[in-house]
Order: C-alpha cells, then sequence, then structure tokens
C-alpha cells in the first residue's frame, strides 16, 4: 500500500502428549505344566494372563506401577494401533487448524480484472525478491486492501493477511497489515505489524499511526515518547504534523493542556493549504484550547476547521452546535 492513512484520532498449538510411560516389564515367573506354548522370545505367552502389557509390547504401567493416566486424570485407553485416543482428538484439532490457515492463505476472491501492475511502482519492486508468480499473487492482494481499506476494511485486512501469509518476512506486506488492522480498530494488532515492518525496513514512516495506537490503548506515555528528533527526522512535513496531532491528544489525556497547546502552535495552523492534515491540526487545536478553559477561542478555531473541511473529516460542525446550547460558566 503506497501511503499511509491519517490518523484517526482528533479528527475525525498447544498438543496434548499421551502419557504412555516408560515404565519396566513385568517380570512373570516361567509357566510350568502341561501344554503350556513358550512365546516369542523365550518369554511366556501374556495374552489373558492379565499382565498389564499393550499388544505392541509397550508397558501400559508407569514405573511407579501406577496406570498411565491422561492430563485430565483419567486413565488411557489403547486403540487396536496402540496409541491413545486422545491423539486422534489432537490430530483433529491440528486439522481445524490447518483448515483455519488455509482460509487466511486463501484469502478473499480477486476479481479477474485486478493486476499487478495496478500496485504501486515502488511498492512492487518490494516485492522484488519474492518468485514472480508468487509476487503476482501477493501484489494482488494488496491493491484490493488498497482499493477496499476506507469502504470495507474488514474485507481489506483479510486481503492484507492472505498477503501476509505468503510474505511475511516482507516489510511492505507487513505495513499493508498494520493500515488494514488500524482501520479497523485493532490497536494492539496495528501496532504489532507496524513493529515487525520498523524492524524489517528500520524506517519510522508509520510513527504517527503507531503513536496513536499507544493512544487508544490508554498508554499515553508510550505515545508522547515517539515524539524525539530521531523519529521527526525520518518523517516528511506532514508525518510530523500527524505526528503532533497524536502527541498533542497524549498530551491533554494526561491533562497537560497548556504543553498540548505549544506543541500545535508550532504547527502550521494559518496555512493557506488544502492538504488533509489541516482541519486535524486546526480541530486538535480548538479541542485542547477548549479542555484548558479557553472557550471563545476554542469557538473560533472551529470554526476555521469547518473553513476548510469541506469532506467532513471531522465533526467540527456538531462540537459547535453543542456548545452554542452548553451556558457559557
Amino acid at each position: 500500500m503506497a501511503e499511509s492513512r491519517n490518523p484517526r484520532r482528533d479528527g475525525g498449538p498447544s498438543s496434548a502428549r499421551g502419557a504412555g510411560g516408560k515404565g519396566a516389564a513385568g517380570k512373570g515367573a516361567a509357566g510350568k505344566g502341561r501344554g503350556a506354548k513358550p512365546a516369542a522370545g523365550g518369554g511366556r505367552d501374556r495374552r489373558g494372563s492379565g499382565d498389564p502389557t499393550r499388544r505392541d509390547g509397550k508397558p501400559t504401567e508407569r514405573r511407579d506401577g501406577k496406570p498411565a493416566a491422561r492430563r485430565d486424570g483419567k486413565p488411557v485407553t489403547p486403540r487396536r494401533d496402540g496409541k491413545p485416543y486422545e491423539a486422534r482428538r489432537d490430530r483433529r484439532q491440528e486439522e481445524g487448524d490447518r483448515t483455519a490457515a488455509q482460509q487466511i492463505y486463501d484469502g478473499p476472491p480477486i476479481p479477474d480484472d485486478v493486476s499487478a501492475n495496478d500496485l504501486d511502482k515502488h511498492a512492487r519492486q518490494a516485492l522484488q525478491s519474492l518468485p514472480e508468480k508468487l509476487a503476482d499473487k501477493v501484489a494482488r492482494h494488496l491493491v484490493m486492501a488498497g482499493l477496499l481499506i476506507s469502504e470495507d476494511p474488514e474485507t481489506a485486512h483479510k486481503h492484507a493477511l492472505a498477503a501476509r501469509a505468503r510474505a511475511t518476512r516482507t516489510g511492505l506486506v507487513r505495513e499493508a497489515c498494520g493500515e488494514t488492522a488500524y482501520a479497523c480498530g485493532r490497536w494492539a494488532e496495528a501496532l504489532s505489524e507496524f513493529r515487525a515492518a520498523r524492524r524489517m525496513t528500520g524506517g519510522y514512516m508509520y510513527a504517527p499511526m503507531m503513536a496513536d495506537c499507544e493512544r487508544a490503548l490508554k498508554r499515553p506515555d508510550k505515545a508522547i515518547a515517539y515524539d524525539t528528533t530521531e523519529i521527526r527526522s525520518q518523517l516528511d512535513d506532514s508525518g510530523q504534523i500527524e505526528l503532533s496531532i497524536v502527541v498533542a491528544g497524549a498530551r491533554r489525556d494526561q491533562g497537560q493542556y497548556d504543553a498540548a497547546i505549544r506543541l500545535l502552535e508550532t504547527e502550521p495552523l494559518h496555512t493557506k493549504g488544502r492538504g488533509e492534515w489541516v482541519p486535524r491540526l486546526r480541530y486538535a487545536y480548538a479541542d485542547s484550547l477548549l479542555a484548558a478553559g479557553r472557550r471563545d477561542e476554542a469557538i473560533e478555531w472551529f470554526h476555521r476547521t469547518v473553513a476548510v473541511d469541506g469532506n467532513k473529516a471531522t465533526d467540527a460542525e456538531e462540537r459547535l452546535a453543542e456548545l452554542d446550547k452548553r451556558p457559557q460558566g
């Protein structure tokens, strides 16, 4: 996925092992009497003698003489092949796990007219290390994830997971999983994917979204920790503004309203540009002013937000309506 989405805030098998002890074979006295037929190997025939030995020659007793038992304490009933029934249940569970994994691997259907060439050129270059057919499939899943992330983030996430199942060590794919999980509101999952992508690529392109995930997980101190010179040096102007919006929100979460205001005032609040970040920046500033008790200034900046928010990316109009109804005091 070629571009990052903007932060959401301020604008809008373990298999049970069968218990089969390594108990020593029981030692019985040699059979006396006529008609007794020696068993192979020099021992007596144990069938029907009460000797606790399975047909495959392995004992069903532990060294302490107690019957072998499952983890829940119930005795193990051997099958004809000598394996406990518990193992059969384990295999069924493993088959179920494989089926679920296969569903993720297959992913949602991809229309025939979706081509790998629809993926951004730089993104396609990130897949060059993969075999051609595999890269083509991964690219088509990423194209679908990008197309659906706004209108159907859940399906977009499934496409990203299908790509990850094929190319789990590709940073671009992990970024896509992080973006789509973020769009679904799965903050912990998104954060995990972004961290994996960062380890693979060494970049902090998604630092604003990672900080926002920390804030959504009620960890504002960890969100603020992303505001470093090193991280900001790797972000473009838009990314730095997005980071400031998130960090200011984390400051408000901690009751540090003045610090939030000061941070936002270092950004181009008065710009005449129409970037997607403009309404969110002004909205965050208005929200911080209101939290600090500066109502009149907050109303002014909510109006300034409405003026540049033609796509209704924020709820500034609703906030103004609430403030009009709320008595001042």
